[in-house]
């Protein structure tokens, strides 16, 4: 794997928002987000309402400086792979976007959202930098990319539905050509 220099790695701009719809409580939708992003610097952050509430579904967003609470959740619970494929799914040149589930990120839990939006709402995250695959291999490395490297869109990544590739048959032999 081709790693980038300390003086060459940029940090993305980091952008984060949610829609509030008008039957959801707006303080815990923010609990949520900030679990994963706790320096989330909300743009738009609005007062909590008493019952009963009137007012159309909102778009809450705003930026954050950094994906280490998301990649530490996926590292300790080993879905660097799976981070790494849903996150550059959507990659074009240094853009890219994915969506997190927001009931499992109320729990501090990383669940990423590849096909419909599930009960609970979705976080999009969006990330805008200079060699952002490569930023992002480097983010969701960890020792068995020594045995089975990997890159971004390479033929080990999941399907757009979110189902994964098989790498090993079902006796456990490897399927994938290592040469």
């Amino acid at each position: 794997m081709t790693l980038l220099s300390a003086e060459n790695i940029v940090e993305p701009i980091i952008t984060v928002s949610t829609v509030v719809e008008n039957h959801e409580d707006i303080s815990m939708v923010n609990g949520a987000v900030t679990r994963l992003f706790p320096d989330w610097d909300c743009k738009n952050p609005q007062p909590k309402q008493e019952y009963p509430i009137i007012r159309e579904a909102e778009v809450l967003t705003g930026n954050s400086d950094s994906l280490s609470s998301v990649i530490e959740n996926c590292k300790n619970n080993r879905i660097l792979d799976t981070a790494l494929d849903a996150m550059t799914l959507n990659l074009i040149d240094d853009c890219t976007s994915f969506f997190l589930s927001r009931q499992a990120a109320f729990v501090g839990k990383v669940s990423f959202v590849v096909d419909e939006s599930p009960m609970g709402g979705v976080i999009e995250v969006g990330l805008q930098g200079e060699n952002l695959g490569l930023w992002l291999e480097q983010q969701t490395w960890h020792e068995g990319r020594n045995s089975i490297p990997r890159t971004v869109g390479d033929d080990l990544q999941m399907e757009n539905d979110g189902t994964p590739k098989e790498w090993f048959d079902n006796r456990g032999r490897r399927t994938v050509n290592l040469d």
